[in-house]
């Protein structure tokens, strides 16, 4: 098994699943009292929210480098982000260090090309849904189309994300929110949604709604077990 180098903190309450589903995963194909092999390197959430916020993405690239690069020397054969937002700088990592970068967006785009869809609705940070780091890997590796929320509720999506579901609150009134825009994004055409923010499968599962939506944390969790495990 190749060792797995995790990028947490962005935030904890989603790292801690992420640490669950990876050794669950492992657990489940290889039997026994086996566990994953990793190391993770878990950042100081304000520093980070307080960068992407103000625009500073040189210094974050510069931050995430580093982080990435301690993981390197301490024995992690590649790199697990534990986080949507932070792949902005994932091609940054490969570049600066030589080291695999598992990305989110391209394990993403695997599952839901096998579900035969070719339009999906996408929920994140702004930074995430506005920008083109992600949807252009799932745009030119897998020919997706991907539509967003309208300005106002893509405004709610994003506060309720740092406002709730990164200091680790859950409210019914933001679940109904988002249940509402998932729901419209269905009704524009959406065959899915991507659960773009590894918090938000925290608030939104896929009982709560009709379409599919596809909970990004669990796919990289395990995608990052299945990658160790590949010889």
């Amino acid at each position: 098994m190749k060792t797995i180098g995790l990028i947490g903190g962005m935030s904890w309450e989603s790292t801690l699943e992420y640490y669950r589903i990876i050794n669950e995963t492992a657990k489940v194909k290889l039997g026994d009292f086996h566990s994953a092999k990793c190391l993770m390197y878990s950042v100081d959430f304000q520093e980070i929210e307080v960068l992407q916020h103000e625009n500073r993405w040189e210094e974050l690239t510069d931050i995430m480098v580093n982080v990435a690069e301690k993981l390197k020397s301490g024995g992690a054969d590649f790199v697990v982000i534990c986080a949507n937002t932070m792949h902005k700088i994932a091609s940054a990592i490969e570049n600066r260090l030589g080291i695999k970068v598992l990305h989110i967006a391209e394990v993403t785009g695997e599952k839901i090309i096998q579900n035969r869809m070719k339009k999906v609705g996408l929920l994140g940070t702004k930074f995430t849904m506005e920008q083109d780091f992600y949807k252009k890997v799932l745009k030119e590796n897998f020919d997706i189309d991907v539509i967003i929320p309208d300005e106002n509720e893509r405004e709610i999506v994003h506060k309720v994300i740092y406002n709730e579901l990164c200091k680790g609150i859950i409210d019914k009134v933001s679940k109904m929110e988002y249940i509402k825009i998932i729901n419209n994004l269905a009704l524009n055409g959406a065959e899915g949604i991507i659960l773009g923010c590894t918090e938000i499968p925290l608030l939104i599962k896929q009982e709560d709604v009709n379409v599919p939506v596809f909970d990004t944390l669990k796919i990289h969790a395990v995608s990052a077990v299945e990658f160790a495990l590949n010889k």
